[in-house]
């Protein structure tokens, strides 16, 4: 891709980095439109993360920042953002700057779980929906389904006093609708989520027992496998409806092109994602 004087430069910032597809996503994208930007990986430590903030981001061409491990919380802290899911996750993988000079942070991991869902066809108002693990993820997940209006959003976690934590973050989103789940049975629900780790290896005990899931519901497993994971092959054994949560990562592109300025692109890719999904997931 040609870079000059004139490209604008944005960094995906990240310790370690070399696992991030985002560069390869982004400038495909970039060049296939006509756009002049580039993404950038940078492995930045953690205790360097404020004096990039400072110092760096001066630098008038840079046009804002991707954000993974370890510093979405970090940049939550420093940039105290007001979009609702970001404040109930405390995280934030979007920064870009304001006209006035001010850095403004966004959370991009919970629209894109519901977009997802959108997708997939699974509706949440009105439903009863049980998510499992009580995480970053979690609180992400939990908080946009939160905006959708389900009956019930009930959080199971291996420690209660995380998950009740998680609860009343999500009280002025969803008000009583929110509890702490007694245990992880999914028994009774209309969408399950996966939110643990488990599942990562191929040895890991199941987060739930896919013989109490309810017939007629949903799973969605947002470990980040395009292949199914032990619980979803279970879970679809039983003829009930799984699905993996790559889509998560597909959904979000648009909105980071959106949140970054790149409108009429965001709304090309979003009318079509095949383009996105072919990069992120070639076969």
């Amino acid at each position: 891709m040609s870079i000059t004087g004139t490209t604008r430069v944005y960094f995906i910032l990240g310790d370690p980095v070399a696992q991030v597809r985002a560069p390869e996503v982004y400038n495909a994208l970039f060049q296939r439109h006509g756009i002049d930007a580039v993404l950038v990986p940078l492995k930045l430590p953690a205790a360097a993360l404020r004096g990039f903030l400072e110092h760096a981001l001066k630098a008038q061409n840079i046009g804002g920042l991707w954000a993974t491990i370890p510093h979405k919380g970090a940049l939550f802290e420093f940039l105290d953002p007001g979009d609702p899911v970001a404040r109930v996750a405390g995280a934030v993988n979007a920064v870009r700057r304001l006209p006035d000079g001010r850095l403004e942070g966004a959370l991009f991991d919970g629209i894109g779980f519901v977009k997802g869902l959108d997708h997939f066809g699974i509706a949440v108002p009105g439903r009863r929906v049980l998510v499992v693990g009580a995480g970053g993820g979690g609180h992400a997940v939990a908080a946009a389904i939160a905006q959708r209006g389900p009956a019930l959003l009930s959080v199971a976690n291996r420690s209660a006093a995380r998950a009740q934590a998680l609860v009343e973050r999500l009280r002025p989103l969803v008000g009583p609708a929110a509890v702490v789940a007694s245990s992880a049975d999914p028994a009774g629900f209309d969408l399950v989520v996966n939110c643990t780790s488990q599942g990562l290896k191929a040895d890991d005990a199941m987060p739930f027992d896919p013989a109490r899931l309810s017939d007629g519901g949903a799973v969605v497993d947002i470990i980040m496998s395009r292949q199914p994971t032990p619980l979803l092959q279970a879970c679809r054994a039983r003829g009930v409806r799984a699905e993996a949560g790559f889509e998560m990562l597909v959904q979000q592109v648009p909105e980071y092109l959106r949140f970054f300025g790149y409108e009429a692109l965001a709304q090309t890719l979003q009318s079509d994602l095949g383009e996105v999904r072919s990069l992120l997931y070639p076969r």
